[in-house]
């Protein structure tokens, strides 16, 4: 009980000396724990902003291209192709980057393959463009080059689409498998064909062009002679003489022995 009074003042003395520490830090610095936490709040506030822009720009662009692929369904062309020409000059990149593939694929529909060509090589080699999107564009341009394309050429493009984790290997898997059978190596189309067919999640139209190929292929193989009979049918067997012949052969040695 004697203590108790001395413990007060103790103690008061130190909640003083705590404030007058405490006023002494916030007159120095104060001012930068002020502006720290607006700056914070500033940003803060400017990312929601601009989180809230982005997605209303997103969304209207969204609607503009359902649009635009609306008026391309309805045969309302110009429109289509004015709504995607905007897009590619305004959206955000994902949207301006999906017009420009359907530009592209506008102008292959009309036989414009060089200006097609052309836009697909230039998405796949832009670093900015979403991965997903520039490998769309690879397939694309492989698509178009491939009736005049080397199949080296072509399987150098499409390889790495054709990889187990690529979303378009099913396709680059059939390309692959066309441009092997055209450039006469039936083994190797026969290889991507059965990987179609044997992986479920192949859709169902590449599925029944695989099956309809492997039966073709299968069909020539069989068409062809085996190895041995071609050989034997090209090597000149020993030619007996005819009965005509053997006459001739007896009516020269008679005349012969007469002389």
């Amino acid at each position: 009980m004697a203590n108790e009074p001395h413990d007060l003042m103790s103690r008061e003395i130190e909640e003083e000396l705590r404030r007058e520490r405490f006023l002494r830090l916030w007159n120095t610095y104060g001012i930068y724990v002020v502006a720290a936490a607006v700056l914070l709040v500033a940003g803060v506030g400017g990312w929601k902003l601009y989180e809230h822009r982005q997605a209303q720009a997103n969304a209207a662009a969204s609607t503009k291209y359902i649009i635009a692929l609306t008026d391309f369904a309805g045969k309302r062309t110009y429109e289509a192709l004015k709504s995607l020409e905007e897009l590619v000059a305004q959206a955000p990149a994902g949207y301006a980057t999906l017009a420009k593939l359907r530009l592209a694929a506008y102008d292959g529909a009309e036989g414009n393959a060089a200006e097609a060509l052309a836009t697909y090589d230039r998405i796949a080699k832009d670093a900015s463009v979403d991965p997903l999107l520039a490998d769309y564009a690879r397939l694309q341009s492989a698509m178009l080059k491939f009736d005049g394309a080397d199949f080296t050429e072509l399987k150098n493009q499409l390889r790495p689409l054709a990889i187990d984790r690529s979303p378009w290997r099913y396709s680059a898997r059939e390309l692959l498998g066309l441009g092997a059978a055209k450039s006469g190596r039936p083994a190797e189309a026969k290889n991507y064909f059965q990987r179609l067919l044997a992986d479920r999640g192949t859709p169902p139209g590449i599925s029944e062009r695989a099956r309809v190929m492997m039966a073709a292929l299968t069909e020539a193989e069989r068409a062809k002679p085996p190895p041995d009979a071609a050989e034997k049918s090209e090597t000149p067997g020993k030619v007996e003489p005819s009965q005509e012949d053997k006459g001739e052969d007896k009516a020269a040695a008679g005349g012969k022995k007469t002389e």
